[in-house]
């Protein structure tokens, strides 16, 4: 069985797609996924299932939840050891006052989009972009970050979720 990580995009944020953790479980292990986990209300989910097609999965969780709940989220599945190497492949060291946040790309961004992207320039912000994450450093806190999961899914063309270093290293502890 294969331990896979699911991110959920802006649910349980200022009230709207309200989605309650236990129900979500459970309407998840009603469509077979196996051992599943929650992390903090925010919609990161660790189960375990047999299939090896993440992008099926991702379909199948997707609809699934807007079946159930009655709204669209979107949804990235991730390997705990495509979790492991975005951590190790961070270019910033995480100083332990939450300023280090990672951008998970559903999709690789265009290479023309990519290249516009690493000429923009934020005070207090610095970022490094790679087909898979966008990796954030903010050094005065996300909350006040002009770079933030909205602008760069407009910028690159691609959706995206975002979570803190210690979401990340939580995932993963708990998806091995």
């Amino acid at each position: 069985m294969n331990t896979y990580i699911a991110l959920l995009r802006g649910i349980n944020v200022g009230g709207q797609k309200k989605i309650k953790m236990a129900e979500l479980r459970s309407v998840l292990e009603n469509m077979d996924l196996k051992n599943v986990q929650t992390y903090i209300q925010s919609g990161n989910i660790v189960f375990g299932h047999n299939d090896t097609d993440t992008k099926a999965l991702e379909i199948r969780v997707h609809d699934k939840i807007e079946k159930h709940f009655g709204f669209d989220v979107p949804v990235l599945i991730l390997e705990s050891k495509d979790v492991g190497r975005i951590l190790n492949e961070s270019p910033f060291e995480d100083d332990g006052d939450n300023k280090l946040y990672y951008v998970l790309l559903k999709n690789a961004p265009n290479e023309g989009l990519k290249a516009a992207f690493n000429n923009l320039q934020f005070d207090q912000e610095d970022f490094h972009i790679t087909d898979t994450c966008v990796y954030l450093f903010c050094r005065n806190g996300y909350g006040n970050a002009k770079l933030n999961n909205n602008l760069i899914e407009r910028k690159l063309n691609v959706e995206a979720t975002t979570r803190n270093h210690k979401t990340m290293l939580k995932l993963l502890e708990l998806s091995t």
